[in-house]
């Protein structure tokens, strides 16, 4: 039920990931109205969720949304021409420098342990170079999925205290 609201625009619960990735974005003053997004990952928990709220033609959208994936051809020439780049494809340091557009924002929703190290699906080292904005990985996305879990956890109990 909550999926067929959030795709009429109207979420009882936003999930919590994409939800806290487009409250990060707003509060961090990122145009989103307008901006060209490209979301590489279109998984069922946050791709799928995100390209939807971020196209839709309300406070929270209004972008212009490509969605790619792994096996996307020429993948670069997508996510190169984004102001607003998602990386949630699960692959370890998959986006890298020549990938972003020079001033871009990049949100690494990724998490990969690789030699006792937590990584993104961004190379982080190489992006922050060149993006104008971009989330660590830990630190990013993983502290707003939570507050936003929060939100939709007193939402959830305040309507029902006024449904008793």
């Amino acid at each position: 039920m909550n999926v067929g609201l959030m795709v009429r625009g109207e979420p009882a619960f936003p999930p919590a990931t994409p939800y806290g990735i487009v409250e990060m974005l707003l509060r961090s003053g990122v145009e989103i109205d307008g901006a060209e997004v490209v979301v590489v990952g279109y998984g069922p928990l946050v791709g799928a969720p995100l390209s939807i709220l971020l196209a839709q033609d309300h406070v929270r959208g209004r972008a212009t949304v490509t969605i790619c994936h792994v096996h996307t051809r020429d993948l670069a020439a997508q996510t190169s021409r984004a102001d607003i780049l998602v990386a949630a494809a699960g692959v370890p340091r998959m986006i890298t420098a020549e990938m972003v557009r020079p001033g871009a924002t990049v949100v690494d929703v990724g998490v990969h342990r690789i030699d006792d190290r937590l990584v993104g699906d961004v190379d982080f080292e190489s992006v922050k170079e060149v993006a104008g904005a971009i989330t660590p990985v830990p630190g990013g996305v993983g502290p707003m999925t939570v507050a936003m879990l929060l939100v939709n956890t007193v939402t959830a109990a305040e309507a029902s205290v006024f449904s008793s």
